[in-house]
């Protein structure tokens, strides 16, 4: 679009800021759905597109419909389906109500069992996910696969996943994930695929876990610009050489989306001086973005304590928080505890060939040599968007390593 006819005089002009202000919107919009024939494709909803008409197609996969195929949810019968697996778990409570009334609102998992939970064929978009999974959280593994790839692109424990790598339910309210009462897991990160999506829960606990648990996608064309949902946990306990690596193993084009970080402190005074830095594109020994503070990256300040009360207090907001502290009681929770999160929504980190993230395990003991080298417990989720194939994932820690205690 060529608008060199606009002079300096008319640019200035009020009226015309506007125009151009009109035409530079049209053609956003234009470019943006050229891709599906000029039609909205129904993704990246928000207030202002809210009333829009879209043909994307709304499908729903729960253990009342496995396959989100129309016309197919709540098929089970009580009483000749009593008895099998995962077809009618509920069988005895609905065997007065009939066909159609919660037979299968969940699922079981044996211990040492990888389930399939979803399964879906594209063009779409997973939109949003809610599961209430019992047992030990961080002994349930949450894996994605996009399309026909044998690795996963997701693969984290399912607490960590959804910022509760502590094993223990605290509020968090943000645009990417909500915990809500009593252990409500919801997901909003948009997971677009081109021909399959398979999720699948591996529990990794001694005892059988029960499954509530909802993915809502839609089924709609997907532009050659979408990049693949990736999510990866890793974890130092303790750290060595004071320092915990997040990733360093991303390969290809993408950008860096959010963090979440379990942080346990293993000595007195403040924990978190630790800068965070992004290597972008092979850098080596000095990155590009270098913070000035675990607490500043994740949006607080200042040892994240209220100056009144002398404590940490929890905030969630929209992209950042402190959303869990766990508090020592005096006997057997001995330790300082903490969880953290901060999406890079509006802000995401792009790299063109490969990314490396690290946090340095830095405490405060004050003078006369204030900066204190730690060994600390962090465990840490990092998500971000890329072209496939990505690069293989190291190995999940064993049970024992995973362990919280």
């Amino acid at each position: 679009m060529n608008l060199d006819f606009i002079t300096h005089n008319d640019f200035n002009c009020g009226k015309m800021k506007k125009t151009i202000l009109a035409i530079l919107t049209l053609a956003f919009l234009t470019q943006a759905n050229s891709q599906n024939g000029g039609k909205f494709n129904g993704l990246d909803m928000n207030m202002s597109n809210l009333s829009r008409l879209s043909d994307a197609e709304t499908r729903s996969i729960s253990p009342e419909n496995f396959t989100g195929e129309r016309s197919k949810g709540g098929m089970a019968d009580p009483v000749k389906d009593k008895g099998k697996r995962n077809v009618a778990n509920a069988a005895v409570n609905a065997a007065e109500l009939g066909k159609g009334w919660k037979v299968n609102p969940y699922v079981n998992i044996e211990p040492g069992e990888t389930l399939t939970i979803a399964e879906m064929s594209g063009p779409g978009a997973v939109q949003q996910i809610w599961m209430t999974p019992t047992n030990n959280w961080r002994f349930t593994i949450l894996r994605i696969y996009w399309d026909d790839e044998k690795e996963p692109s997701v693969e984290v424990p399912v607490g960590d996943f959804f910022g509760m790598g502590w094993g223990e339910y605290a509020p968090l309210n943000s645009l990417a994930v909500t915990v809500n009462p009593g252990s409500a897991f919801n997901c909003y990160w948009k997971m677009p695929f081109r021909k399959k999506c398979k999720i699948t829960m591996e529990n990794k606990n001694p005892t059988a876990m029960r499954l509530y648990y909802q993915v809502n996608y839609v089924l709609t064309p997907i532009g050659e610009d979408e990049a693949y949902f990736h999510a990866q946990f890793r974890r130092s306990n303790p750290t060595t050489g004071h320092m915990h690596t997040l990733v360093d193993s991303i390969q290809g084009q993408g950008h860096y989306v959010g963090t979440y970080m379990a942080f346990g402190a293993n000595n007195n005074g403040w924990w978190g001086e630790g800068e965070l830095k992004f290597y972008l594109d092979g850098e080596k020994d000095y990155a590009t973005i270098v913070g000035t503070g675990t607490e500043d990256y994740f949006n607080g300040s200042y040892n994240f304590e209220n100056k009144k009360t002398k404590q940490y207090e929890e905030y969630s907001t929209a992209y950042a928080g402190l959303h869990q502290v766990i508090r020592p009681d005096g006997l057997y929770k001995s330790q300082q505890r903490f969880g953290m999160y901060r999406w890079h929504i509006l802000d995401p980190i792009r790299f063109k060939t490969g990314l490396k993230v690290t946090v340095q395990d830095l405490g405060y003991r004050g003078a006369p040599r204030p900066y204190l080298p730690q060994k600390s417990d962090i465990a840490t989720v990092v998500f971000w968007y890329q072209r496939e194939p990505h690069a293989r994932f190291p190995k999940l820690p064993s049970l024992e390593e995973l362990e919280v205690n």
